[in-house]
């Protein structure tokens, strides 16, 4: 493993430290800058609408530079927001802090799975991007409970500074491990090769960078990833919900399952990679499946402890083993678009906003709790055909599958 790799999943890592410990600390901050639940909140939902915004925009704003120095520059911004949360003396400071870590969140794992799978042979690319978010997956597992146990033994501000010290360890092992010229676009007299297809490898142009978007095959892949983030986290958004109303856990006992969940992310993600070096497309239609399967038995069986519990690690299993193919899918059609990476960052976040708000719909039309799993499996459904259709496309001459424009 290229020791490069190992830096860009410390930045996972931390960043994701970043997302998902605060759920666990957001008493605290309450009580401690003597807002509503509600208001702290916003440290939540403001950071997911900056990544979507900030993924995109600063993927833009950095199209010319060096994609080794914009890396750099993007944990440098996460240190930074960070920080500012660690020592915020008021509550708009610390979510002025959690916005500017936020923006970095896309851009890093956009630019970073582009110069990950530099950093390898081709035939495992999907894998070097899956070791990237090998970081993500983990902090998936421990981010709850490690804000939980620092923030109750040193206090909140603790787990905020502990973050920081690993955001600069990342920063320092991707300036010195990830070489030089990593992940930086060819020549536009070279041409990559998609699914057996050739076409012109972009400059680093913005302008350049929205060309990509004139691919059906990119659009299809969004839309899946949309679909299909969706469909998870808008059935998980509400999962705490089934296990205690409908499963009889107690809510003590939430906290360990969704380590199951999290154990199941990074089981999916390492698999997915392998699967999809092996044949992408299938592998993707077949996760997509294999997870809108599990949300519908889970809804059948939520009220049987332990199908309960197996099914909420398939279903972190299928979730993410589509994640490094739909990434590495959507790099290439867009030859190497660092713009189109990020997108995908962004689509993720826009469907899990809209999954969590139709699963909340289903639950205020009072059809139970075991509601957003069903209307999960609906639009994970959706995603297969979407991805079904795009690899079929995929297989179509050149003229037909590439472009819509």
């Amino acid at each position: 493993m290229p020791s490069g790799l190992v830096a860009l999943a410390l930045g996972g890592f931390g960043i994701g430290l970043t997302e998902f410990l605060i759920a666990g600390l957001l008493p605290q901050v309450a009580s401690s800058f003597a807002v509503s639940e509600a208001a702290a909140g916003w440290l939540i939902s403001g950071y997911a609408l900056s990544v979507a915004v900030g993924a995109i925009a600063l993927t833009a704003a950095t199209a010319r530079l060096p994609r080794k120095a914009v890396l750099v520059g993007l944990v440098a911004l996460f240190v930074v927001g960070n920080l500012l949360s660690a020592v915020a003396p008021s509550y708009p400071v610390m979510l002025l802090g959690r916005i500017v870590a936020a923006l970095c969140h896309g851009s890093f794992f956009g630019i970073g799975s582009l110069v990950a799978r530099s950093l390898v042979a081709p035939e495992k690319k999907s894998r070097a991007v899956a070791v990237m978010f090998a970081g993500l997956t983990l902090a998936n597992v421990l981010g709850v409970p490690f804000g939980a146990l620092v923030g109750e033994r040193w206090g909140w501000r603790a787990a905020f500074w502990a973050v920081t010290v690993i955001g600069v360890l990342a920063l320092a092992g991707i300036a010195a491990l990830v070489p030089d010229g990593a992940g930086e676009t060819r020549s536009p007299t070279m041409t990559v090769t998609v699914t057996g297809q050739s076409g012109p490898a972009p400059t680093d142009g913005l302008r350049a960078q929205f060309r990509a978007f004139r691919s059906w095959q990119v659009w299809l892949t969004l839309t899946a990833t949309a679909l299909s983030y969706g469909g998870m986290f808008g059935a998980f958004s509400y999962i705490a919900y089934t296990f205690t109303e409908v499963g009889g856990f107690s809510p003590t006992d939430v906290a360990w399952l969704l380590m199951v969940y999290g154990v199941g992310l990074v089981v999916g993600n390492l698999v997915g990679g392998r699967a999809a070096d092996h044949d992408r497309d299938r592998a993707l239609v077949l996760a997509l499946l294999g997870l809108a399967i599990t949300l519908a038995v889970f809804g059948l069986l939520a009220a049987n402890a332990t199908a309960s519990v197996v099914l909420l690690f398939l279903m972190g299993l299928f979730g993410f083993a589509s994640v490094p193919g739909m990434i590495t899918r959507v790099t290439d059609f867009a030859h190497g678009a660092a713009l189109a990476a990020s997108a995908n960052v962004s689509a993720s976040n826009i469907g899990n906003a809209l999954g969590a708000w139709l699963g909340g719909l289903a639950i205020t039309a009072g059809l139970g709790y075991t509601a957003p799993l069903y209307v999960g499996a609906g639009i994970v459904l959706i995603s297969v055909i979407v991805m079904a259709v795009a690899a079929r496309r995929a297989k179509s001459p050149p003229q037909h599958a590439e472009h819509c424009m």
